[in-house]
């Protein structure tokens, strides 16, 4: 019997003559019976009801719209995203198995821990850039004067043992982000880790911390309703959803910092899925209905091809490496 590789090489005939009719590949290669002919899993390492696995579940909708098969989000938490990760880099490379994966477990945790149980760049195949979710650095406009990100550090450099800056945790975007900050800027800003962001705004609302770092979208409905001051977001360009809140770069520093997420799936799988997963992943994320909800859920569609996120793979592995050695940051 000829396996599902082979399969797939020998319809990419089929998959032309499909698109030629108006079809697209996918369409045209699922309409031949080769592939998908069942459901789909895709691994979310991360706890249900996060924004990761929100993101995943939209994706999963439209995609599995397209493909005819239903696409199961499999939430694996544990290990900063390690354990799900490991799962699809364990998987048969069938296109059966797919995981939505944040840049953590793709980039930033190798330099976080001692050991690791895969090799994203050796164990993973990139398939899909998702979206990304930059940092914001708040304050709380009743117990604090700061307005911007210079006043900040300012304040640090004038008073550095009492100024502190809550953050989501050791090793999280947040925590890189504020590190990366206090290089850039030279002066040691001091790092507050809690177990998440909800304990962060409670401390910076009851005025125990001057400001917090972590990803924009646990704080949007609260800067959006005059709770929190925005200083900046740490994005190339503005956020869509706070587009009075300016960029780090326009105040000055050259600070930038966001989580990303993407589709991959397990070393080896055939092209013609990776390439055709690719397709239609960004069919579902450019389109209107797209772009709105994954702006809902404080992200921005990042699409492209699978060769852009292996590059951004690399190049975040350069930048996050040297923050994490020289804050000495480590998970275990």
């Amino acid at each position: 019997m000829m396996n599902r590789r082979h399969c797939l090489g020998a319809t990419l005939g089929a998959i032309g003559a499909g698109a030629a009719a108006g079809l697209s590949p996918l369409t045209a290669l699922a309409a031949n019976g080769a592939w998908p002919n069942r459901p789909i899993r895709m691994v979310v390492p991360f706890p249900a009801g996060g924004s990761t696995d929100m993101v995943a579940r939209h994706l999963a909708q439209g995609l599995g719209e397209r493909l005819g098969v239903p696409i199961v989000v499999d939430n694996r938490a544990g290990a900063a995203g390690n354990i799900g990760t490991d799962a699809v880099a364990k998987s048969s490379a069938d296109g059966y198995t797919i995981g939505l994966v944040t840049s953590g477990p793709l980039v930033n945790n190798k330099f976080l821990y001692k050991s690791m149980s895969f090799d994203a760049d050796k164990d993973l195949a990139p398939i899909a850039l998702v979206c990304e979710i930059p940092t914001v650095i708040v304050s709380n406009p009743n117990q604090s004067k700061l307005r911007n990100l210079k006043d900040l550090i300012d304040m640090a450099r004038a008073n550095p043992s009492s100024v502190s800056v809550a953050t989501p945790g050791n090793g999280t975007i947040g925590h890189l982000s504020l590190a990366a900050l206090s290089m850039t800027s030279g002066v040691k800003l001091q790092d507050v880790p809690y177990r998440g962001d909800t304990p962060a705004l409670t401390d910076l609302l009851g005025g125990v911390v001057q400001a917090i770092s972590a990803p924009v979208s646990a704080f949007i409905p609260n800067i959006q309703a005059g709770k929190m001051r925005a200083l900046a977001v740490t994005s190339q360009a503005r956020f869509p959803g706070l587009p009075d809140v300016p960029t780090a770069k326009e105040q000055g520093i050259d600070l930038t910092a966001t989580v990303w997420l993407a589709v991959v799936g397990p070393a080896g799988m055939p092209a013609p899925a990776v390439q055709l997963l690719n397709a239609e992943i960004n069919r579902v994320l450019e389109s209107a209905q797209g772009k709105s909800k994954l702006q809902q859920y404080g992200a921005v569609v990042a699409t492209g091809k699978p060769e852009l996120l292996r590059q951004r793979i690399q190049a975040d592995a350069q930048k996050w490496q040297q923050v994490i050695q020289s804050a000495q940051i480590k998970l275990d």
